[in-house]
């Protein structure tokens, strides 16, 4: 399984951090081009790997760490999602409700990227508390998936084990997901499973 972070602002960083952490290779990309992740790489070391942003969504699992609105975008860079985990990462800050259309903001995505699985994960926690150790009071802090495709869903959970999270499996997006929409009472949580 190979693995991809696009996007190199707090979330995206947050999420290079664990990768580093616990030994796991991920390509990162941003539109200005792997030169700007330069410092990051070299701070992280050598599991960091800046790419272009087409080679990044080469990866098997892909992790939207970008401003909700660039989506479409991105989106665009590839013109095959056919079976891959693409996880959502984002939340939709300064987005009017009548934009999203009533819908989860996962399955805009979802419709942008024909043929991926796309999950919604590592979006609940500001991203200083989700770049720091997931250790804290005994416990492992928590993290929750939600996609409308099991096997994506599954694979997303041992790959936030992997990196030190406690997962959290909420379902489908329509159901369980729709704790994580912004503003929802899972957003902003920082919990702690113990044991």
């Amino acid at each position: 399984m190979t693995y991809s972070i696009i996007g190199s602002g707090n979330v995206g960083t947050a999420l290079a951090r664990h990768f580093a952490r616990n030994g796991i290779d991920v390509a990162i990309a941003n539109t200005r081009g792997p030169d700007t992740l330069a410092a990051l790489a070299k701070e992280l070391g050598e599991k960091i790997i800046p790419k272009t942003l087409q080679e990044a969504l080469k990866a098997d699992t892909v992790i939207f760490a970008i401003p909700f609105r660039a989506y479409r975008e991105v989106a665009r860079e590839s013109t095959n999602w056919n079976g891959k985990i693409v996880i959502d990462a984002m939340n939709p800050y300064g987005v009017p409700p009548e934009e999203l259309g009533g819908q989860p903001s996962s399955d805009l995505v979802a419709a942008a990227l024909p043929g991926a699985k796309v999950v919604k994960a590592f979006n609940q926690l500001p991203a200083a508390v989700l770049g720091s150790a997931p250790q804290q009071n005994g416990g492992r802090r928590v993290v929750f998936v939600s996609s409308n495709h099991e096997d994506a869903a599954i694979a997303v959970v041992r790959l936030a084990e992997q990196l030190g999270f406690a997962p959290i499996s909420l379902g489908k997006i329509a159901e369980g997901g729709l704790l994580l929409q912004l503003g929802a009472p899972l957003v902003l949580k920082n919990l702690i499973k113990q044991g």
